[in-house]
């Protein structure tokens, strides 16, 4: 029997974000290893035209939660959906919804956060930093809770090489940031941001590591701890490989390269591609939620989730198993540029250029206009290059976190808690993960008809067919205006045709003399 399952069982757990990538994937575990937990509470956004319950059946009806249904057939009676607002004080939360959250919640887990590389610094201190100041004043008034557990991301502190288990100290005290967001106006805001993050790279990475002093200070004597995951991708194994349902992370590229609008982007091939599975990050969560209410460490432990120290993947060899898989499992309506070479060393290490990929969705969107339908293509491309341009600080560099906390917990589990509560990457083969990944994107992101693959191969294969005749029509152009202009051209043009007359002069000669 399972420590971590058992634990769970007849608990009242807070889930924020829950309506993420993360918190699903978090309440998908938590129902089928502990269907007899009480209740799990989710904070929802009132959605105009939307019930809050519709909106829980709407995350209950997806494919993740079948297997849940099997073992927990009443998983809809154990979600209780609270109206509640993260921008707003004390979340725009009811009397009696706050009442009954602090009066039975067990365990918090802390996932909502803003992950727009480019928000606003005053609505990323609002989610990352405020909200998660005004939970811990809940927390404080909750008598039954056990332990409360912050996600963090593994980048809070990307502007070091070299990252510890501990919490940084912040230039500028968080509450001081909190403070003057209030009263200072989005132009002042605007001017002081890039002297506030300093050498981090976006409002984001900047905010969560100001979260996690807030968490640090103003614990006070709960029970905490803060995991931090890198780059969370696609499940590896649960409930089934491959499961996403968002464009964060590779998901968005993968799509972009899949359709063909992507064709090459600038990387360091050997930097260290540091994903995790989604269901690595749950079921590490999990495990550090029983550990810290049962063991009760005497201060907060920062678990860091990552794969490159223990798993290293680079960005090289991600992009060639990719492109492999495209081969494979081609997707939909593949838009191919037919003046670019789709490779490996495309997808990693060339350089793109700006003009190079809007010059291809301007001429597909004048065909558009053409016949009668609605441009679209320049928009996602302008969307593309600037996710490209946010994401390009990660893709060049490669940090080294040390896991001696997440180390010491994989320790400390049970034989059956590490078999059901995997979180060990060692384990993890990259080449599959990759496939699963890919197909995953096109089954449950694109909801692409798998029977349509072999008709998209044959598209595939006119396109690339295209692509070099495309190709070669141009070199021969360029290299008869070039023959025209130039005499050095001539020349060598000139000789090129010598000697292979001479070649093929030889070898007729050496083939009669042979005969």
């Amino acid at each position: 029997m399972s420590m971590i399952a058992a634990f769970y069982g007849g608990k009242s757990i807070l889930i924020t974000g829950a309506t993420g990538f993360l918190g699903k994937v978090l309440m998908e575990k938590l129902f089928r290893t502990s269907p007899d937990l009480k209740v799990i509470y989710v904070l929802v956004r009132p959605k105009q035209g939307q019930t809050l319950q519709q909106r829980v059946f709407q995350i209950l009806d997806s494919k993740l939660f079948e297997k849940v249904k099997e073992v927990c057939p009443n998983v809809h009676e154990k979600i209780r959906a609270i109206s509640a607002d993260l921008n707003q004080n004390d979340f725009a939360i009811s009397k009696e919804d706050m009442q009954e959250l602090l009066s039975h919640t067990n365990i918090v887990f802390h996932c909502a956060a803003t992950v727009r590389f480019d928000d606003h610094l005053r609505h990323a201190v609002q989610l990352n930093v405020t909200a998660t100041q005004q939970l811990l004043l809940m927390a404080s008034q909750m008598p039954k809770l056990e332990a409360f557990i912050h996600i963090s991301t593994a980048f809070s502190n990307c502007n070091l090489k070299h990252i510890d288990e501990v919490v940084y100290p912040c230039p500028v005290e968080p509450k001081k940031i909190i403070d003057s967001m209030e009263w200072l106006d989005d132009a002042i805001i605007d001017e002081i941001t890039p002297k506030l993050i300093g050498d981090r790279p976006n409002t984001y990475t900047y905010t969560k590591a100001l979260g996690e002093v807030v968490v640090q200070q103003e614990g006070g004597n709960l029970n905490i701890a803060i995991i931090r995951p890198s780059i969370v991708g696609a499940t590896w194994q649960e409930p089934f490989p491959g499961w996403v349902d968002n464009l964060n992370g590779p998901s968005g590229l993968i799509i972009a390269a899949g359709k063909g609008f992507l064709r090459s982007i600038r990387a360091t091939p050997m930097a260290v591609a540091d994903l995790i599975p989604a269901d690595t990050v749950v079921n590490l969560t999990l495990a550090v939620g029983w550990y810290t209410a049962v063991h009760r460490p005497k201060s907060t432990l920062v678990y860091h989730c990552t794969s490159g120290n223990l798993n290293p993947c680079n960005w090289g060899k991600m992009g060639l198993q990719v492109l492999a898989t495209f081969e494979k499992i081609p997707f939909e309506r593949a838009f191919r540029r037919p003046n670019a070479d789709f490779t490996t060393n495309n997808i990693t290490t060339h350089y793109w250029n700006a003009v190079s990929h809007r010059a291809p969705a301007i001429i597909y969107d004048f065909y558009l206009r053409l016949t009668g339908r609605k441009p679209r293509m320049t928009k996602l491309m302008n969307r593309l290059l600037r996710t490209l341009s946010m994401v390009e600080y990660f893709i060049n560099r490669s940090w080294e976190w040390s896991t001696y906390n997440t180390e010491m917990l994989m320790s400390a589990l049970s034989p059956e808690d590490q078999r059901v509560f995997n979180f060990d990457v060692r384990q993890l083969n990259w080449l599959e993960y990759i496939e699963n990944y890919v197909l995953g994107v096109k089954k449950y992101l694109l909801k692409e008809d798998m029977a349509g693959i072999p008709e998209a191969k044959q598209h595939l294969k006119r396109l690339r067919n295209i692509h070099y005749l495309f190709n070669t029509a141009l070199f021969l152009i360029a290299w008869r205006l070039l023959i025209a202009r130039s005499q050095v051209a001539r020349n060598v043009w000139f000789f090129i045709v010598s000697f292979c007359y001479k070649f093929l002069s030889y070898f007729r000669a050496s083939s009669t003399l042979n005969a």
